[in-house]
Order: C-alpha cells, then structure tokens, then sequence
C-alpha cells in the first residue's frame, strides 16, 4: 500500500471558498436528504479508530452527486435553463442531473459511451434525460458532448470540475461536521477530485486543523502520482469504478496539491472486504467507490488509530450480480466457502468414501465437479473438485487435514 504526502500552500485566490459551500447547501437544501451520520461501534472495533459514517447512499439517485448537480442547476440562467445542459456520464453525475433537471424542468442531454451498462442507459432514461452513445471510451463521449453543447447551445455540466459543482459537494462535509463536531479526520475517495475538493474546504473553514485524507484505487492512482510527481500504471477492472478517473481535474488538481496533505491506494481486495463488511456490519449496501474510505482504514491502519474519522459513503448503485460475487469471495477467503481438488482413483465407491468424510467433518457439499478427460492424471485417474460450505477456517482446516488422514492428495483452489 502507498501513500503520498504533499507540502501544503495556500490557494490564492480561492476557486471556492466555506461561505460558497454554505450557500451551495441554503440552496440544495430543501430537495436532497440530509443523509444520517452515524457512529460504528463494530467497525470502530475493527479498525482502531472512531468510525462515524455519513450515508450518502441514501440520497434519492444513491449518490452524492445529486449535490454538486443541483447546485449547479440552480444557478443557469433562465436563457440557459430554456435551452438545457448536456454532461459526459455513465454514473451517478448522469442520475444526479437528469433527475433534478426533470424536476426543475430543465431539459438534460447526458452523452455516454456504447459500452455503458443497459441497466444506466436505462436509470438515466427513466430519470427523463435524453442519452445518446457515442465512442468506445469515457474521453471519446465526452469530446461529442462539447461539440454538441456548441451545436446546440446547451450548458456544459462537468461531472467534478467546476466551481458550483465543488461547492456543492462540499456540503456533505459541511452536515457530517455539524452533526459530529468531534471529527477530527475525513477519508475521501478521490475520482476526478471534485468531493475531496469541497470537503477539504469545507472542513477547513469550520476548523483548520482538520486532517483531509485522500483514498485512491491502486489501479486508478492519477491523483497520487499528480501529487507525488510519479508516473504509475493506470488502468484495469476496478471494483470502484465510480474513482476510475485517469486525468484528474485542472481545478481540483490545485486545490488536493495545495490543501490535501496525504493521499493513500488501496487493493482490489481492500475494497472487497470493506464493501462485505459494510453490508454484513451495518446492513447497507454501497458501490465499491463508497467502500474506498473503510477500505483505507482496513490497509493503514496505523494512519487512523485512535482518530475520529469520517467516512462517506458515497454511493450505493451497484450491480446486483457482482455485489453476488464481491460476497461470495469474501466468504471464500474467510474460509467460510472453498473449493478441494481432490485426486480419486476410478473405481466403484470412491464418491462415496470422500464424501463420508465431509460428512463426519460436518462440512455441506454444495457443488462437484468429476474431470476424467482434461487431466494430466492417468486413464484410471480422476480429479474431484468439491466446493463446500464450513463454518470458518479453522474448520475448513480440520476437513483437509481429514481428508489428507484418509489418504487422498489434497488441494485448495485459491482466489486471486
């Protein structure tokens, strides 16, 4: 795991500054939820730290983008409002403006690559905005978003760069530390930089000393190595897509590097876990970006002891089959669920006999998979493959170990 810590210095003069942000929530106010923040005494167990989380995965579109979004609808001119604004979005920026523009009465133009999603076409669509698709790519759908603003006159929306949009963010942080004065430390996902951005100012007009944490993807490190002047792969499936940003904001850029002082990464496997244990422990269910502030805590720790720390859970929209999977291989590297290959010879009875075993280990049988053809083992040989369900590793253990006490040469199938 790394992390990044950059030399502070003031912005001069402020692209948004803390009375921005209170007006941008005077404004937002009366049509968002002023989502909870709440106390973790279970993760607060876990991790060292005083856990409080603020739940923007309540908001009506799950996300807090509905925030910056409306802030920035708010004030278009009533020309500019006639005529409509377009954004380039496959996200939560796309909900957020589509559903606020429908209810303002606001025509939205959201531009989205081909391989978005059906299931976000569709949210978007239901939400009245019209979407069209255009590229392969992010930066191709939104080089036609601008040449259609220009063809049709329609104000352009950016999803992070922009001085109504970070101060509109800036008003999650501005609820979690009226309600929770003693926070001390925030852990911010950082995308293209626009929430850490408003968060950052914000905590440091109600009180400077604030410590503002910046979380990344290791496979998306674009602010990290802006700020710690490195170049770094950038690139892959990532679990939080929603942070997946390879260039960085120019606006937010300069404020992380003058503001921000410390910027961690996070595995894969990191966000995995805390996205599982934010589900199991508090019964919500957030997207892997809104995981990315638990899942700094769980890989440097030793950063967050003993501080009161801020988390947000920034969005809840993710896909039901891949939550699926993100469970399952949580409960796989807990032990809980595995996978045994097992070496049998062909012969009458040898299903059985292994299967004895599981049963007096205690151990449910959920799949087996028999491989008599695909295999460098002789003709008379075979592989088992038997997933199973235990209660925890230790048991998981104890199976093996019987298994081996019988005679069967034994593997476990791992996970990456």
């Amino acid at each position: 795991m790394a992390t990044a810590e950059a030399t502070l210095r003031p912005l001069d003069p402020p692209v948004v500054t803390v009375a921005d942000i209170r007006m941008a929530h005077e404004r937002i106010a009366p049509s968002i939820v002023r989502t909870p923040t709440l106390h973790s005494i279970t993760l607060s167990q876990l991790t060292g730290a005083n856990v409080w989380l603020k739940f923007e995965n309540l908001q009506f579109t799950a996300a807090y983008k509905e925030r910056g979004a409306l802030n920035r609808l708010l004030q278009l001119t009533e020309e500019e409002r006639a005529r409509g604004v377009i954004a380039a979005s496959a996200g939560n920026h796309a909900q957020g403006l589509a559903y606020h523009g429908r209810r303002l009465g606001i025509p939205v133009t959201i531009v989205m690559p081909k391989p978005t999603p059906t299931v976000k076409v569709q949210q978007t669509e239901g939400h009245g905005a019209e979407v069209i698709q255009v590229g392969e790519r992010f930066d191709d759908a939104q080089a036609a978003a601008y040449e259609i603003a220009a063809e049709r006159g329609l104000t352009f929306v950016h999803p992070f760069d922009e001085a109504a949009i970070i101060a509109g963010q800036g008003t999650v942080a501005l609820e979690m530390l009226a309600d929770v004065p003693q926070i001390d430390t925030l852990a911010i996902p950082i995308g293209g930089g626009g929430l850490i951005s408003g968060c950052t100012i914000a905590a440091h007009g109600i009180n400077p000393d604030i410590d503002v944490v910046g979380v990344q993807a290791e496979l998306y490190p674009s602010m990290y190595a802006e700020m710690n002047g490195v170049t770094l792969p950038d690139g892959g499936d990532t679990l939080a897509e929603g942070i997946a940003v390879k260039v960085p904001g120019k606006v937010t850029r300069e404020i992380v590097r003058s503001l921000v002082k410390d910027i961690v990464l996070v595995s894969e496997r990191d966000l995995e876990k805390a996205l599982s244990l934010l589900l199991q422990i508090e019964k919500t269910v957030v997207e892997g970006a809104g995981a990315a502030g638990l899942a700094a805590l769980l890989a440097h720790p030793e950063r967050f002891a003993g501080r009161n720390v801020g988390l947000v859970l920034t969005g809840g929209n993710i896909d039901t089959r891949l939550l699926a999977n993100v469970l399952l291989r949580d409960l796989a590297r807990s032990g809980r669920l595995a996978r045994l290959r097992i070496r049998l010879q062909d012969r009458p009875g040898a299903l059985y006999a292994v299967a004895r075993i599981f049963q007096e280990e205690n151990a449910n049988i959920l799949e087996l998979y028999h491989q008599r053809i695909f295999t460098n083992l002789p003709a008379k040989g075979l592989t088992l493959d038997v997933e199973c369900e235990t209660r925890d590793a230790e048991h998981l253990d104890r199976l093996v170990a019987a298994i081996v006490r019988e005679g069967y040469e034994v593997s476990r199938v791992e996970l990456a």
